[in-house]
């Protein structure tokens, strides 16, 4: 795929912590990150090491405690939920481990839902190629009780892909599937988003998964690290590196 060496996703000093009871808990450590339009990225980490808390506040779905966060050169982190909403709904996809298909919708119409929202044509025409791509051709009509998990996030593949979004954030695609339908289901994405070059941003615990990434980083207890795969600076940002440039893994300030 090709990465422009424009940047997408830019954040800046971002921090995020909570008040519990009386004690401030501290979520994300000070960071720094780019990704470039087109590159793929993956972030990864144990449980409760703040990688799903960063792809939140990444995709605006919630505010850092300090810091900056650009997404297509607006500013979240200045933004109210309205104004969130409306970038989300311009410029992002969404995919979820739980699916989170509606019901009462029929697999079609829960792939052309965004495309409604956003008033953009031809809505049942590029639901039905998705599906078609994503090879539920013959499960437009079916409702989500009578779908395997599987075609069920096929379905929401599908759902991601349908407004044309600048950038994905998929947060844990397949922690749902056995290994053969989850191997299916990263095939699915990968090939759909080289089609049709979206930026994408990946949680994931799983290393094979992770890996078909460009780009990896790691959150551990809240900091962020730049995996070996990418070059990693002090003082400059970097958009991509090339197996050459490898280094051992480093813990960065900025990473990008």
């Amino acid at each position: 795929m090709h990465v422009n060496s424009e940047s997408i996703l830019s954040v800046s000093s971002l921090t995020k912590s909570v008040q519990v009871e009386d004690k401030t808990l501290t979520l994300l450590q000070p960071l720094n990150l780019r990704v470039a339009a087109g590159e793929s990225i993956a972030i990864v980490g144990s449980s409760g090491s703040g990688k799903t808390t960063l792809l939140s506040i990444l995709a605006g779905l919630d505010l850092p405690s300090s810091g900056e966060v650009y997404l297509k050169n607006q500013p979240l982190h200045q933004f109210n939920e309205e104004q969130r909403s409306q970038v989300r709904a311009q410029h992002v996809g969404f995919i979820f481990q739980q699916f989170l298909l509606i019901n009462s919708l029929t697999a079609l119409e829960n792939v052309m839902l965004p495309a409604e929202l956003a008033n953009l044509p031809d809505a049942q025409a590029r639901g039905e190629a998705l599906l078609e791509q994503v090879g539920l051709a013959d499960r437009l009509d079916h409702y989500p009780s009578q779908l395997s998990g599987g075609e069920q996030q096929r379905v929401a593949i599908a759902r991601a892909f349908i407004s044309k979004p600048d950038i994905l954030f998929a947060d844990e695609p397949t922690g749902n599937l056995d290994s053969k339908t989850g191997q299916h289901i990263t095939d699915l994405i990968f090939d759909l988003n080289a089609k049709e070059g979206t930026t994408l941003v990946l949680v994931t615990h799983d290393p094979k998964l992770a890996a078909r990434c460009q780009r990896q980083v790691e959150m551990d207890s809240g900091i962020l690290n730049e995996k070996a795969n990418a070059v990693v600076t002090e003082n400059v940002d970097v958009e991509s590196a090339s197996a050459n440039d490898v280094t051992p893994e480093t813990s960065t300030s900025q990473v990008g």
